[in-house]
């Protein structure tokens, strides 16, 4: 990359209010898009597409909610369409909500395809018109206007000289920025790089009245949005569009969280402050909790598993070179890196894993060490286990192993039935008896289902001792696997549960061929991780431990 490009800042332009939202099973309400807005203005994001004012209630609110807001770095966008075909523009609702909106930039689209003229039945004089009219008007209110060029590159292989037109047009009529748009997501990156830089030479040409920035919105139907992102910008863009985790209609659009880091870390090209790159994650992680969508583990920069080693080997090599298997310091996007534990685990993933958990293991009463323990570790994977997903488990048998480990709390017993009544659907009742310290419980409770009244027995027998940390402890997941189906019903199962309160998120696994059994193993490791940290926090002066 020339080092004058990389002077230049790339502008991004978050697209997650708007496009984002036009994804499968995702939806934002006014105040969450406005949350959001703040947190990708914190970043020292450009722009943000909120939405298109006058399609529907929530984004008319939306913007009427933002006009409160004070954006700090970004200028807020609203989106729509140039004028509909032969009437004014000062006479088009659509136009006339685009300044209702009150926003000091302004997107709209026009159709850069002659395929999608011809089934509008719009001449290409008029498809012009709508273009130049829309962008003009728009301007002489003193708005800042982004021109999509909609389905460009499809458009351009179509025909370049009518898709040339419509960006031209866009152009003389004041836009301040064209941007190229690959509405179908079928582009490979070497055209779009071969296009993009076409497209560039020609409208710096003198005749079309100088330069213009270009931007760059793709789609990822064929899973090159980022590579396609990329390739634009090597080709003469200067400003990238995308959402947040890539969400989007079909298969979604170019993945910001991709985009930014390769661009600014791989490619020396500055988009957001260095500091708020460190908050990348944080912000991939709000847009999905925001969204209701589980983050995506193998999400490129990201995602849990990004920096996550498995095998005894690389857990060897990263700790002499950590850039022999990671591509960049994984602090830098504000993640960090895992160590799995797993039956491909050798001595190095244990020592590593004890070390990062602050576990001692010289203090090994028992004579236990790395070695053995990575062969219980193997023998409970083959049983069905699987620690990699459950690293609370893991960390709860390592301090076991140890000696290192004093139970918060001792089951005496527990019934579980299931009744069903002719008007109610089933439901579950649970009693527990467990003890702590040598105080008996014994309590009861019902649930939606079995592991559901069981959480609630055994949260309620143990709130007389342990109030605090069980009020902010909420089971978020539960999943059942089936070891191997060729038993039927008899099969070894194994559950997963995932718990969480404000400070962390915790993984614990539960293995038997009775589905209730699996699922009090993970129950009780998840209560014991929890409480086991507590009193560890309190014997030590509240001092940090990773458990």
């Amino acid at each position: 990359m020339k080092k004058d490009m990389a002077a230049d800042p790339v502008w991004v332009c978050d697209t997650t209010l708007r496009d984002g939202t036009q994804g499968e099973d995702i939806a934002f309400s006014s105040e969450e898009k406005v949350r959001i807005a703040i947190r990708l203005d914190d970043m020292g994001i450009h722009y943000i597409e909120g939405g298109w004012p006058g399609a529907n209630p929530r984004d008319n609110r939306f913007f009427e909610l933002a006009k409160k807001v004070r954006f700090k770095n970004a200028r807020l966008v609203a989106f729509g369409s140039t004028r509909r075909p032969r009437i004014k523009v000062s006479e088009d609702e659509n136009v006339a909500a685009l300044l209702a909106a009150e926003t000091p930039c302004v997107a709209v689209f026009g159709k850069s395809w002659d395929l999608h003229a011809k089934v509008m039945h719009v001449s290409r004089a008029e498809n012009l018109a709508m273009i130049s009219d829309t962008v003009a008007y728009l301007k002489a209110h003193a708005r800042e206007v982004l021109y999509d060029a909609e389905h460009f590159y499809d458009g351009y292989k179509s025909s370049p000289d009518f898709a040339m037109q419509t960006v031209l047009a866009a152009k003389k009529a004041g836009a301040d920025v064209i941007v190229l748009c690959d509405t179908n997501g079928g582009t490979l990156p070497h055209e779009i790089e071969e296009i993009t830089r076409d497209v560039a030479a020609k409208l710096a040409g003198r005749a079309n009245g100088g330069k213009v920035r270009l931007g760059i919105h793709a789609h990822n139907d064929c899973g090159m949005a980022v590579a396609n992102t990329i390739s634009a910008v090597r080709a003469g863009a200067g400003m990238v569009q995308g959402t947040i985790n890539g969400y989007g209609e079909r298969c979604g659009n170019a993945d910001l969280t991709s985009v930014i880091p390769v661009l600014q870390i791989k490619m020396g090209m500055s988009c957001i402050p260095e500091q708020s790159l460190r908050r990348l994650l944080a912000l991939s992680r709000y847009v999905s909790a925001a969204a209701n969508m589980a983050p995506l583990s193998s999400r490129p920069f990201v995602g849990e598993s990004a920096f996550a080693h498995k095998g005894g080997v690389h857990v060897s090599a990263i700790q002499k070179a950590p850039e022999a298997y990671e591509h960049i310091n994984p602090e830098r996007v504000g993640n960090h890196r895992r160590v799995l534990i797993s039956d491909l685990a050798g001595k190095s993933n244990v020592e590593y894993k004890a070390r990062e958990l602050g576990i001692d293991l010289a203090r090994a009463g028992n004579g236990m060490d790395a070695k053995t323990i990575v062969s219980e570790v193997k023998r409970r994977e083959h049983e069905g286990y699987q620690y990699d997903a459950a690293e609370g488990s893991f960390e709860l048998l390592l301090r076991k192993k140890l000696d290192q480990f004093t139970p918060p709390f001792e089951l005496q017993s527990f019934l579980v039935t299931i009744r069903k009544e002719k008007n109610r659907p089933c439901f579950s009742e649970a009693t527990i008896k467990i003890s702590v310290n040598g105080q008996e419980r014994f309590t009861a409770a019902e649930g939606e289902g079995p592991v559901s009244a069981l959480d609630n027995a055994l949260r309620r027998a143990l709130w007389k001792f342990y109030p605090v940390p069980l009020d902010a402890m909420r089971l978020v997941d539960f999943k059942v696997r089936v070891i191997d189906g060729k038993a039927g019903t008899a099969a070894r199962v194994k559950v997963f549960i995932e718990s969480r309160n404000q400070e962390s998120v915790w993984n614990t696994i539960g293995v038997s061929e009775d589905i209730i059994e699996a699922s009090w193993q993970a129950l009780a490791d998840s209560f014991e991780y929890l409480l086991t940290k507590e009193v560890m926090e309190k014997e030590n002066g509240a001092a940090h431990h990773h458990i």
